[in-house]
């Protein structure tokens, strides 16, 4: 083994040394295909030491031409040696889950920058944080694990600044406020997620944008996150009796609004660039859409 490599992580090492992405490597190391100065090694978590002997057990099998990704609309609004910040449409599926292999932003991301197979988990490279599958709007992506974990930083400090665009149901009688309660999955559906006093901590922003009567009473709102909770945003202002219009998942229906999704946008993200520090400030419009809601509101 390189002394370069002492104390890095095996799947690493196989990726590198062998020339396979992670998931292979993983996949042969807990199939016992690889060995340690002789000795089967099957957690990929295990950390190298220089002078190590690496070897796989038998010859690998040819390696089968990887899936081209089904096509994926996004846009790139930045990009550099460190960090790609997307606009993400609504319909569009972050990463993998049921029902979606290939047609995930993922994916189409890794085919286009070869070098995030290296960053990140499989099937998530590079990605730091998500959107919802209805929800458009800026996410950004990190090229390399030195910028992954600086993004990841932030967000655990919760200095990254995250605004979103909502139309909500109903008149918000205060023009801004903060909702602040725990997130746990639904015990009613496994698919939603609600207010619960076991839940992780989560905390929401809001600033009122417009408030409007016809077609059904409604409030345009700025939001802020500041945490990150799996449908933060939704679960919250569903919490005070002010559900996202077009929601159907946590109370929003309105035929009246013609809505085909949430009304959600993520509309600006503001970032320490991981590399330089520097700060990083990245606005979408709002999508024809959701602009076509608000302009048919008084």
């Amino acid at each position: 083994m390189p002394s370069e490599l002492a104390g890095a992580r095996l799947d690493r090492c196989l990726a590198l040394l062998a020339g396979r992405s992670r998931s292979e490597a993983a996949a042969l190391i807990e199939a016992g295909a690889v060995h340690l100065d002789g000795v089967p090694a099957t957690l990929r978590r295990r950390r190298v030491a220089a002078g190590q002997r690496l070897s796989l057990a038998e010859p690998p099998a040819p390696r089968r031409a990887a899936c081209a990704p089904a096509p994926v609309d996004y846009r790139v609004v930045y990009e550099d040696e460190a960090i790609i910040v997307v606009d993400k449409p609504a319909g569009v599926v972050v990463h993998p889950g049921r029902g979606h292999d290939d047609d995930t932003l993922a994916a189409a991301l890794l085919a286009a920058y070869p070098e995030l197979a290296g960053v990140g988990e499989p099937g998530r490279n590079g990605i730091v944080h998500r959107l919802d599958k209805d929800t458009s709007g800026l996410l950004a992506v990190a090229r390399t694990e030195q910028a992954r974990a600086a993004l990841a930083r932030q967000l655990a400090e919760r200095s990254m600044g995250r605004t979103y665009r909502a139309l909500v149901l109903g008149t918000m009688a205060a023009d801004a406020g903060v909702v602040e309660a725990p997130i746990g999955r639904s015990l009613a559906s496994r698919t939603r997620m609600a207010v619960r006093v076991d839940g992780r901590p989560a905390r929401t922003r809001y600033e009122v944008l417009a408030r409007y009567r016809w077609p059904v009473d409604a409030t345009e709102l700025h939001v802020e996150l500041e945490t990150g909770r799996t449908h933060q945003i939704r679960v919250h202002l569903a919490a005070i009796s002010h559900p996202v219009a077009g929601d159907a998942s946590y109370g929003g229906r309105s035929l009246a609004l013609g809505l085909r999704r949430p009304f959600l946008h993520a509309e600006r993200l503001r970032v320490a660039h991981p590399t330089s520090g520097a700060p990083l400030e990245l606005t979408s419009p709002l999508p024809t859409d959701l602009a076509a809601v608000l302009g048919s509101c008084s």
